[in-house]
Parts: C-alpha cells; sequence; structure tokens
C-alpha cells in the first residue's frame, strides 16, 4: 500500500469508525465488545482491499462486511440473548425519549438478524431500499416486505405491552 493509501485508509478509520460500530451495536444486538469485534473484522477487510474499494464506497462496504457478520453470528449461536445497555449518568432515569429509545432497541433485539438488519439500515441509517438490498445481497421487495413485517411486529409488541402497564 502506498503512503497516500494509508493516509487515506487513516481518514476513513478516524472519520467512519464511531459510525460502523453504532451500526454494529444495533445490528448484532449484543454487548458493545462484540459489536467491536465485529468493525475490527470489517476494517480488517477494508484494510486488505484498501487500495482497490477506496475509490468506489469504503464505508458501503464496511458496513455490509459488519451486517453480513452480525447475521452470520446470529446464525451460529441460535440464542436469543437479552442484553441491557447501561444509561449514561448524566441523562435523566425519566427521560421520554430516552424510555422509547430503550424499548425500541429493546424490540430490535427480539426481531431475527436479517429483519433487525433491514430495520437498522433503512431506518437508523437512512439507506434507500435499494442500498439496503444492495447491502443484504436481496432484492429490494425483499427489504420492503421485512421492512413491513418487522415494524408490523414492533408494534404489536408495543401495543401487548402497553395494554398490560394499564
Amino acid at each position: 500500500m502506498t503512503d497516500d493509501d494509508e493516509a487515506a485508509f487513516d481518514d476513513f478509520l478516524a472519520t467512519r469508525s464511531t459510525s460502523l460500530l453504532r451500526t454494529a451495536i444495533l445490528v448484532c444486538g449484543a454487548t458493545r465488545h462484540d459489536a467491536e469485534d465485529l468493525v475490527q473484522h470489517a476494517l480488517e477487510k477494508v484494510y486488505r482491499h484498501w487500495p482497490r474499494i477506496r475509490h468506489d464506497n469504503p464505508e458501503a462496504y464496511a458496513r455490509k462486511v459488519v451486517v453480513n457478520a452480525a447475521i452470520s453470528r446470529a446464525r451460529r449461536r441460535r440464542v436469543v440473548q437479552e442484553i441491557m445497555f447501561a444509561r449514561p449518568p448524566e441523562t435523566a432515569a425519566d427521560s421520554p425519549d430516552l424510555d422509547l429509545r430503550d424499548t425500541l432497541i429493546g424490540e430490535l433485539r427480539r426481531l431475527p438478524p436479517r429483519m433487525r438488519a433491514v430495520l437498522v439500515l433503512r431506518y437508523w441509517e437512512d439507506q434507500s431500499e435499494q442500498a439496503t438490498a444492495a447491502l443484504l445481497g436481496c432484492s429490494a421487495g425483499t427489504v420492503k416486505s421485512q421492512a413491513a413485517r418487522g415494524l408490523a411486529r414492533i408494534r404489536q409488541n408495543m401495543d401487548v405491552a402497553e395494554e398490560v402497564t394499564r
């Protein structure tokens, strides 16, 4: 790799690694440590192929590696884990926005890995249907149906939870 390639990779790493970590945390539904492992794996692949991919879209390549690795990991484990995120100490415990976010993240974790990946890429990462389909290697129709089913399942679970608390 040339010095120019190294500098460009360092810049990519500095600007996009946080975004990749956020995607990994949301997609894999696991601990921060597991998400960091996924990002590290993705960045190793990006680095190995950097001269070839740096002028295309290295972030999309890295995101695709993270998503595919998360789906593969979930298929291998086939174990559902309940993960709790710590509330930052400077955050008010009774903030409705944080409670809603925590509830939504909890509902995301209950979804199958591929459906969770579709929702994260479409709505958290604000990817188009076409871009999400390309990242996941499926059709735009699959993205639409998985998103619709996932949102319906989340709504249903949240409605049931709301009825129980009444």
